[in-house]
């Protein structure tokens, strides 16, 4: 029996995440695009609940949905749960104009899934993606952040990387963790 997850987004990448993910072990995926609620919070998980609950409540049942942010540590951890804000306003050579002269680029991706089944409190799941932030933008492939982060134990940034290599340098911890709940809780 081919269990559904509704994934609230319209993000192309990642709904060829969850599908290339979840549909071999029995999951089949939809989409709907919707624009949801976020709040501003100090993290991501909690930005990715609340969206769970109020996509749940609005379509009446259970949904996936995903919040993520990069975290930069010479910058406390900047730009976190504004990346998608800071992608727009200040771009990733605004990023590298802020990092420029400091030794330390080590950041990290945060990917939380957030699974709401209707009438009922979300559940999230994290993932994290260390990596560093290159001193120069590089690559033709993907969008973003792509271009100047280097995950750990690459030497070129993920720009470099076609779509069909690249999710694989992903954490699929946030993943791998929601299929064992649906599993253990027979969803």
């Amino acid at each position: 029996m081919v269990k559904k997850i509704t994934y609230v987004t319209g993000n192309w990448a990642k709904i060829a995440s969850a599908k290339q993910i979840l549909e071999p072990l029995g999951y089949s995926v939809d989409n709907i695009k919707m624009e949801t609620i976020e709040i501003q919070a100090d993290d991501v998980e909690e930005v990715a609940k609340y969206s769970a609950k109020w996509a749940s409540e609005k379509l009446k049942c259970a949904v996936l949905k995903n919040d993520s942010g990069l975290f930069v540590e010479a910058l406390n951890g900047f730009p976190g749960t504004y990346t998608h804000y800071v992608d727009d306003t200040l771009g990733e050579n605004g990023l590298l104009k802020l990092l420029d002269g400091v030794e330390n680029r080590k950041a990290y991706f945060k990917e939380v899934l957030a699974y709401c089944e209707y009438g009922k409190e979300p559940i999230t799941f994290v993932g994290i993606t260390p990596g560093t932030i290159a001193k120069e933008k590089s690559g033709t492939y993907g969008w973003s952040w792509d271009f100047i982060f280097i995950p750990d134990g690459q030497d070129k940034t993920l720009g470099c990387y076609p779509d069909e290599e690249r999710w694989k340098f992903w954490s699929l911890d946030s993943y791998k963790k929601l299929v064992e709940y649906l599993e253990k809780n027979n969803k």
